[in-house]
């Protein structure tokens, strides 16, 4: 089951509404996506506990076999 661009963007932007964030899709198949997330909630934190508060914001969207998302390459900055 795939899933469009906008849905992951809205996600995100539900738990970081400052941030700046990119999408892209990597394969055309709506399962593999890119996606740049700075925001400043991020100071302070290591790269390992920016990511994960991004994959809490995708709601469960990448768990396991039947996830609606196969692969996302995250990037999480600060400005």
């Amino acid at each position: 089951m795939a899933i469009q661009a906008q849905e992951i963007e809205d996600l995100i932007r539900a738990e970081f509404p400052k941030a700046q964030v990119t999408i892209t899709d990597l394969a055309g198949d709506g399962n593999h996506y890119a996606a740049e997330v700075i925001d400043e909630s991020f100071r302070g934190k290591n790269r390992v506990q920016q990511q994960r508060a991004v994959y809490a914001a995708l709601k469960g969207k990448m768990d396991g076999a039947n996830g609606q998302l196969h692969a996302l390459a995250l990037t999480t900055k600060v400005p």
